[in-house]
């Protein structure tokens, strides 16, 4: 049987007006900022005047550790989201906008797939809305600001040794990584060495994604600390007098951008951080204004459940006040046997055994769920090749784990496929009472918090940190960000800080090799073993793959 591609799905999509989509949820066109006919931001006004609305139910969507196999997160979300509308309930998707840089390198697309898709795909993995131009238009100015104080007299007293604040691109270009800026002579300023980081990567990004207003918005980025006196007090984003112009960049960008699935359902796509050098979740505002629209909203946090959903858990949640009512694991067959030692090329014949083996990462993700306090079903998500017999082996392993998984069809048949998972989600978000807390308080010390996600959700033997790193955390502690999350960066692939070890693996320790003060985001960054804070372009980029055709639509995009 011949499946069309998911750009082939994408372009026969059957699209609504904007407006349409926005009535189902009670948006009126007044308070749309159409992008064309097929996508258009909600207005701060119509969010600020639904703030009394009850809230839906929240909805989780994560996944076990990504392998080449595939396990389609995205693709579940929108295709639950769809399955709860097809059920007659009221329900919202909440992703994330995708960055061009792993478009054009690895991934080649992220709007879901097969006939589980967000649409407009191209323009949502392409430009969008604009939303990642000004992320990286207000760092830059602020980058430039920096540079510009330094070169008129340094009236601050800058170190400029201790510029911490680096340059953002949002494409994976590894020659930038660490460069020597303002050479060529006296006009150009003073050079010093600095960076670039890929623009899902800026605390800009998460600041937008975690601000609940534009007031909010303004005060923690100029809460940024951007460079340390020779005293080694901090200089902050508002010394440079750079706040007030990043905000006004921000303005539009701050705004929900509202799109719609292949079955003309409402999807809420806005902003875009890394899960495995980020916080890995879709904007608060988006989230929020979801909630007091919808009954149900299906939000997804990338990568695996040990990076995305701790985050989603214990920065997310704990930073907007919210609390999940049922988390959707995400595995597939195919996935399984990898983890449990299938080559690739293997994939495609039956091996129940592997199967059973591979599952051990599912358990652990189960297991690691469920210590928040909230109920976890796991979605097969079905692949043609899948067995009767593979499949009744993930569903008893998960029974033995103390939940259950059911076989979604969603990238095959659209809502159709999801509704059995839907109803059953959708009788947990009802009927369980989740009891959902973070993994550790805000009053851990920052050392602790490492060493408690560390332990607790990789199963880490211990946290391997110099010196120097102890003693940066004991002197945050001491200027008062003590209290704040963190927020690991680390290898999507394992559990470990080696992405060539699968399973669930034991006996390992997490070296830590540098540690990121964001005080405007609100968090710690730990960024952990050989991770880069800007990705390189694999040897074959997908870039090679992406061109018009003839007839002037985009091809290679997927």
């Amino acid at each position: 049987m011949a499946f069309k591609t998911d750009i082939q799905i994408a372009r026969e999509a059957k699209k609504r007006p904007i407006q349409e989509i926005g009535d189902k949820l009670g948006i009126g066109s007044d308070d749309l900022l159409p992008y064309g006919h097929d996508k258009a931001k909600v207005s701060q006004s119509f969010i600020d005047g639904v703030q009394k609305n009850n809230n839906g139910k929240l909805i989780l969507v994560t996944a076990i550790n990504p392998t080449p196999a595939g396990e389609g997160k995205t693709t579940t979300t929108v295709g639950l989201g769809d399955g709860l509308n097809r059920i007659g309930k009221k329900a919202a998707v909440c992703i994330r906008e995708a960055s061009l840089g792993p478009n054009f390198g690895m991934k080649g697309g992220a709007a879901g797939g097969g006939y589980a898709q967000i649409v407009p795909m191209e323009e949502m993995n392409l430009h969008f809305t604009g939303d990642f131009h000004a992320i990286t238009s207000a760092h830059s100015l602020l980058s430039a600001m920096i540079d510009n104080h330094i070169y008129w007299g340094n009236e601050l007293e800058i170190d400029t040794r201790r510029v911490v604040w680096r340059r953002i691109v949002d494409m994976n270009d590894r020659a930038l990584r660490q460069i020597t800026a303002s050479l060529g002579g006296v006009a150009n300023g003073f050079p010093r060495e600095t960076g670039f980081d890929i623009t899902v990567a800026s605390e800009v990004m998460a600041i937008l994604c975690l601000a609940k207003n534009l007031e909010d918005l303004q005060q923690r980025l100029g809460d940024m600390i951007v460079a340390y006196r020779r005293d080694k007090t901090p200089v902050f984003a508002r010394d440079i007098k750079a706040d007030g112009a990043m905000t006004v960049l921000l303005k539009d960008a701050m705004q929900p951008n509202l799109v719609q699935t292949l079955e003309n359902n409402p999807a809420f796509v806005h902003g875009g951080p890394f899960a495995n050098i980020a916080h890995g979740c879709n904007s608060v505002i988006a989230t929020t204004t979801a909630l007091k629209l919808a009954d149900y909203v299906v939000t997804e946090a990338g990568f695996g459940a040990d990076l995305g959903a701790e985050k989603f858990m214990n920065i997310k949640c704990r930073k907007a006040g919210l609390a999940p009512s049922c988390v959707v694991l995400v595995a597939t067959v195919r996935a399984m046997k990898m983890n449990g030692g299938v080559a690739k090329a293997d994939l495609g014949a039956e091996n129940v055994d592997a199967v059973k083996k591979g599952c051990a990462n599912l358990g652990r993700h189960i297991e690691n769920v469920k210590s928040f306090g909230v109920p976890v079903v796991v979605a097969i998500n079905h692949f043609v090749t899948d067995t009767d017999a593979e499949v009744d082996a993930v569903k008893e392993y998960v029974k033995g784990q103390g939940s259950e998984a059911i076989l979604s069809r969603h990238w095959e048949l659209g809502s159709e496929g999801s509704a059995d998972l839907a109803t059953r989600v959708a009788e947990i978000a009802d009927g369980e009472s989740a009891n959902f807390s973070p993994i550790y308080p805000d009053e851990m010390p920052l050392m602790q918090k490492i060493e408690t996600v560390a332990k607790r959700i990789y199963r880490a033997d211990e946290v391997l940190a110099d010196q120097k790193v102890r003693n940066q955390l004991k002197e945050w502690e001491s200027q008062g960000y003590g209290n704040l999350p963190i927020c690991m960066a680390k290898t999507q692939y394992s559990f470990t800080t080696d992405p060539d070890r699968r399973g669930a693996p034991t006996g390992f320790s997490v070296p830590v090799r540098e540690v990121r003060l964001s005080a405007g985001a609100g968090f710690v960054v730990v960024i952990c073993g050989e991770i880069m804070t800007m990705p390189g372009l694999p040897r074959v980029p997908s870039a090679e793959n992406i061109r018009l055709n003839a007839d002037g639509d985009v091809e290679g995009l997927f």
